[in-house]
């Protein structure tokens, strides 16, 4: 099969950010075993990729390491060959915005016009402008983990005050952009039936565009570690803490609802924790201050070990794109509790049980259920394992993946014959 010049974008890439820095590794380690070249090309802060991966950085001002105004300060006179993104990137800012996504993909359409040898571009949900640009020049696929306009709704319905609304309206008017860009995009992956009708729904994109090809998972790393043996009444879970669309509130009001008639409960979230944020005065105003445990900046053979030395694992998720805590915890045989919502079901099967979301009683219940069963429950579990082994390797995904790219270099050439 034919070798490419493949470019992969992303406005940021952070290793332990979250899902886009795993995905963002994954895809282009994989396409890379394919036979292909790939450059990744990212904004800060940056991808840990394999060895074989050439990172292309395009510096922004990064303004988000830091909330010190001082400090952002700094990072604008600082930065040399100041640009037009760089001062819409720092007034935006300041003004309570998210314009990583808008100078980004500026800066990336800038790279591509003096950097033309790709044969594909792949963009990670920028969604910006400046991809369109791209798309007149190069085949192109944009990859859309979930519509961001989720993650607004929830946030706006977390809290009645007036200031903390605003804040939100301005942080998320990006997604004007983002409305306008994605129905004129020609080709999208999604990683779920669930985001593809969200994708419809919220972006007003045609069915025909959009291919669901799930996201893969390394199941030689997420294994169950034999030699940790399981902490009875250890639960785990992975969210960023203060982030409404995760629901942690309800596996926190579980554990209270717990600590009575287990007192050995504890429950350990693979996440970061804000200091004086929502999160942490819920956690005091319940007091189980002693019973939980933040633990964040994990590798994934780390958060290997934290599933395997786990009974339970709970994902409490009001929506899910797709939903990597779900299947790393069913890679690690850890029984699972789920929420019944978007891609969840999609991808547990009939391997976790699932409960309604925002129910901190239905929640407690299933905990209950599983560790008065717990056998019978780690038995599902290692079906579970074998149920990811055969939907979410890479090797079975990476292969649709190439169909849908070489489809799309197929009919760009035919458009410019």
């Amino acid at each position: 099969m034919q070798q490419l010049n493949i470019a992969i974008l992303s406005y940021r890439s952070a290793q332990f950010g979250g899902g886009q820095g795993v995905y963002v590794k994954d895809i282009s380690y994989h396409l890379n075993q394919m036979g292909h070249k790939v450059d990744v090309v990212s904004g800060p802060p940056y991808p840990n990729l394999d060895k074989d991966i050439n990172l292309i950085k395009l510096p922004g001002l990064n303004l988000f390491e830091t909330f010190s105004f001082k400090d952002r300060l700094s990072k604008f006179f600082k930065k040399e060959n100041k640009c037009l993104e760089d001062y819409y990137e720092f007034f935006s800012v300041l003004l309570g915005g998210f314009p990583e996504l808008k100078t980004f993909g500026n800066r990336a359409n800038n790279f591509l016009i003096k950097n033309n040898h790709y044969d594909i571009v792949i963009d990670n949900q920028s969604l910006s402008y400046g991809m369109l640009e791209i798309q007149k020049r190069f085949p192109f696929i944009e990859i859309i983990h979930h519509p961001i306009t989720f993650d607004f709704k929830y946030e706006l319905a977390a809290s009645k005050k007036i200031k903390y609304k605003i804040s939100r309206y301005r942080w998320y008017s990006f997604l004007k952009m983002q409305r306008k860009v994605a129905p004129k995009i020609k080709a999208i992956i999604s990683p779920s039936i669930s985001s593809k009708n969200g994708i419809i729904q919220e972006f007003n994109c045609k069915e025909e565009t959009i291919r669901v090809i799930n996201n893969g998972l390394d199941t030689n790393e997420f294994i169950p570690i034999k030699e940790n043996k399981r902490i009875p009444f250890r639960l785990i879970t992975t969210a960023s803490a203060d982030v409404p669309l995760k629901g942690l509130d309800y596996s926190l009001k579980a554990l209270n609802m717990l600590k009575k008639e287990f007192p050995e409960i504890h429950l350990v979230v693979i996440g970061p924790i804000k200091q004086n944020g929502h999160t942490k005065r819920l956690i005091k105003k319940l007091k189980v201050e002693e019973r939980v445990t933040f633990k964040s900046n994990l590798t994934k053979i780390q958060i290997a070990e934290e599933y395997s030395k786990s009974s339970i694992s709970i994902v409490s998720s009001l929506y899910e794109g797709f939903g990597y805590p779900v299947i790393e915890a069913m890679s690690c045989e850890t029984p699972l509790i789920a929420t019944n919502v978007s891609s969840i079901p999609e991808l547990v099967g009939e391997y976790a049980m699932l409960v309604e979301p925002k129910n901190e009683k239905a929640l407690s219940s299933a905990i209950i259920k599983i560790l008065l069963d717990y056998k019978n429950f780690e038995e599902i579990a290692v079906k579970g394992r074998k149920h990811i082994i055969k939907t979410f390797n890479w090797a079975k995904i990476i292969k649709e993946y190439e169909k849908v790219i070489f489809k799309t270099i197929e009919k760009f050439q035919d458009a410019n014959i």
